[in-house]
């Protein structure tokens, strides 16, 4: 080995392929997938609440009545938060349920 060279070290559960590069189990990168899942659910929670926030601001200026509709806005934006969250999450809940009864 030389010095300064670089060297992947596989995580438990990985295997290699014919070449000789690493390759990870199906459940492994279904970990993965899962944990970007809840990245996006992450970016949906906070783009909700500051376009709520947002377009409640706009309309507060449009039509002059500050706390208004900025107060609607970020209400709105919440509910259409937790709202896509159960709808993003429910999958990983049905299935853990399903596990637990069989």
């Amino acid at each position: 080995m030389y010095q300064g060279q670089v060297v992947e070290v596989p995580s438990p559960g990985a295997g290699f392929d014919l070449n000789g590069k690493i390759c990870y189990a199906a459940s492994d990168m279904d970990k993965r997938l899962a944990a970007l899942g809840l990245l996006g659910v992450g970016f949906f929670v906070a783009g909700s609440i500051i376009l709520g926030v947002v377009g409640g601001r706009w309309l507060d200026t449009r039509f002059g009545s500050e706390p208004l509709w900025l107060i609607v806005g970020l209400l709105l934006g919440v509910v259409v938060a937790f709202y896509g969250v159960y709808t993003m999450l429910r999958p990983f809940l049905d299935n853990k349920q399903n596990k637990g009864n069989s």
